[in-house]
This record gives C-alpha cells, sequence and structure tokens, in this order.
C-alpha cells in the first residue's frame, strides 16, 4: 500500500496547529514586551552593521 499521500496530508495539518500554538502564545504577551524585544531587535542589527563594516575593512586590506 503506498503511504506517501498521507504524508501530503500531514505536513499541512501539522502546519496549521503549529500556526495555532504560536499565535495563542504570542496574544498572551504585553505590548511592552513586544516594545521591548523590537528595541533588542532593533540594537542587534545595528551591532551587526557595524560589525559587518569592520569585516569589510578587513578583508579590502587582506586583497
Amino acid at each position: 500500500m503506498d503511504w506517501s499521500w498521507l504524508l501530503l496530508l500531514i505536513c499541512p495539518l501539522v502546519m496549521v496547529f503549529m500556526m495555532f500554538r504560536m499565535k495563542g502564545k504570542n496574544g498572551h504577551g504585553s505590548h511592552s514586551n513586544h516594545s521591548q524585544m523590537d528595541w533588542t531587535l532593533h540594537e542587534d542589527y545595528n551591532e551587526l552593521k557595524v560589525e559587518n563594516q569592520r569585516l569589510k575593512i578587513q578583508i579590502q586590506k587582506l586583497s
């Protein structure tokens, strides 16, 4: 018996289940928590930009 069709049905169902679980977890947080997370992501992004520039300069020196 060929069960490959079952995999095609299970994958989307699992994704829908995971999406609902993620939405449920995010719905219980406070708005200030999201603002803090956004600020942290912004700081991390800026740090990565600075590190990227530093690495570009090092690569240019090696060339």
